[in-house]
C-alpha cells in the first residue's frame, strides 16, 4: 500500500505494541521512517520492538504518569492495547479496557495530540441480528448485549462511548478502527490453537460452513489505521476494517490447513447441530466453568461459536472510498504468512517455541 511518507518528527505513540494489531503498527511506522514510541508493562517481552528501534516507556495505562511520559512531545496516538478474548472477570476488563482507555484519552488530551485512533472492534456493535445488507459505521452500538458475562462486547461498547464523549465534550480528536477476527504474524490467540486441534481431532465446522466469515490480516488493518490517522477529515469518524474480500468459514478453515500442510482428513469434522445447539451447549458449559472459577476458558464458548458462525457482513466500503484503503495482501496470501511464520517459530529457527495455548475462544483483536 502506497502510504504518504511523514515529514513530521514528533512520534507516534503505540498501545499494545507487543501484541498482534500493535506489532503491526509499530513496524509499519518504522518502515515510513516514523519515529515511534511504545508504553508497555514492565513485564512485557519487548524483543521485537526493540529489534524494530521503538522508545520504550514501561508503566501502566490505567497510571495518569505512565501516561503523561509516554505522551510526552507525542503527534498520533495509536491505542491498541486491550484485555482480549471472551474468558476473564468484569474487573479484568473494566481496568484494561475502560479505565485505560479514558485514562490514556484524557492524557491525550492534556498533550495536545494531533490524533488519537482507537483500535475497537466490530463487537462494538454488540450482537445485531441478521440483516440483508452489511453493517456500516452509522449502526447503533451495543444491539443485543443481553448474554450473562459477555464483557469483552460490553467493554468495547462502552469504551467507544467513553472516547466519543471526550471527543464532544473535551475537544479529543478521535478518530476509530472497528477490526473483526485479527490473525498475522505474532498472533497468540489462534493460529496456534487452530493448527493444534488440525493435526488431532480436527476443527469442527458449526452448520454448513457457508456463511460469511469476518477475519482480517493485522497488516492490513495496521495500513488503514495509518491512512485515517494521517488524513484531516477523520477526525470523529469511524471505520469497518474487517476482511480482504469474501471468505466463508469453510474457506478460512481450508486456507488455514492447506498452509499448514495437514489434510483435509485430519482436520475437517463437521458438527451434527446447527449454530443454535451449539450456542445453547457453550452457554451450559460457560455456566459451569464459571462456578468452578476456571482461570481458562472452556474448549467452546458462545463467543468463539458466534465469531465462526454468525452470518453477518460488515461493509469496508467506508474506508475503501474515503481513505483509498485497499489490502495490500489477500486472505490466502495472508493466511499463509501467518502459518508459516508460525510454523518457522515451531520450529525454533528464531530461538523461541511457542508458549503454551489454553483453549479460550477467539479473540478479534
Amino acid at each position: 500500500m502506497d502510504i504518504p511518507e511523514s515529514t513530521g518528527v514528533r512520534p507516534c505513540l503505540v498501545t499494545g505494541a507487543t501484541g498482534l494489531l500493535g506489532s503491526h503498527l509499530a513496524e509499519r511506522l518504522v518502515a515510513r521512517g516514523e519515529p515511534v514510541r511504545a508504553l508497555v508493562r514492565p513485564s512485557s517481552d519487548t524483543g521485537f520492538l526493540e529489534s524494530l528501534g521503538v522508545d520504550l516507556v514501561r508503566g501502566d495505562l490505567t497510571d495518569p504518569a505512565s501516561c503523561a511520559e509516554a505522551l510526552r512531545g507525542t503527534r498520533v496516538v495509536y491505542h491498541a492495547a486491550a484485555k482480549v478474548g471472551d474468558w476473564g472477570t468484569w474487573a479484568e476488563f473494566q481496568s484494561a479496557c475502560l479505565d485505560a482507555t479514558e485514562s490514556l484519552a484524557r492524557a491525550a488530551v492534556a498533550a495536545g495530540v494531533d490524533r488519537f485512533v482507537h483500535i475497537s472492534s466490530t463487537s462494538a456493535y454488540g450482537h445485531p441480528p441478521r440483516t440483508g445488507r452489511p453493517i456500516a459505521e452509522d449502526h447503533p452500538l451495543g444491539v443485543g448485549t443481553w448474554w450473562p458475562w459477555d464483557y469483552y462486547t460490553i467493554s468495547k461498547v462502552e469504551s467507544e462511548r467513553i472516547l466519543w464523549r471526550l471527543s464532544r465534550d473535551e475537544g479529543l480528536p478521535l478518530t476509530i478502527i472497528r477490526p473483526s477476527w485479527l490473525y498475522g504474524e505474532r498472533d497468540r490467540t489462534t493460529t496456534a490453537r487452530l493448527i493444534s486441534r488440525m493435526r488431532g481431532a480436527g476443527v469442527p465446522v458449526i452448520g454448513p460452513g457457508d456463511n460469511p466469515l469476518s477475519a482480517v490480516y493485522a497488516g492490513n488493518v495496521a495500513d488503514a489505521s495509518i491512512l485515517a490517522a494521517e488524513d484531516p477529515g477523520s477526525v470523529g469518524e469511524a471505520y469497518n476494517v474487517t476482511d480482504q474480500g469474501p471468505m466463508t468459514q469453510r474457506e478460512f478453515l481450508g486456507m488455514f490447513a492447506e498452509a499448514a500442510g495437514v489434510g483435509r482428513p485430519r482436520w475437517y469434522r463437521r458438527l451434527p447441530y446447527s449454530y443454535p445447539v451449539v450456542f445453547g451447549g457453550a452457554l451450559a458449559i460457560e455456566a459451569y466453568a464459571r462456578a468452578m472459577r476456571w482461570p481458562k476458558a472452556p474448549i467452546i464458548t458462545r463467543y468463539a461459536a458466534w465469531l465462526m458462525a454468525r452470518r453477518i457482513r460488515y461493509s469496508t466500503e467506508k474506508a475503501r472510498t474515503r481513505l483509498g484503503w485497499s489490502p495490500a495482501l489477500g486472505n490466502a496470501e495472508s493466511i499463509g504468512r501467518t502459518v508459516r511464520w508460525f510454523l518457522d517459530r515451531e520450529e525454533g529457527s528464531d530461538g523461541h517455541r511457542p508458549g503454551p495455548t489454553g483453549p479460550a475462544g477467539p479473540g478479534d483483536r
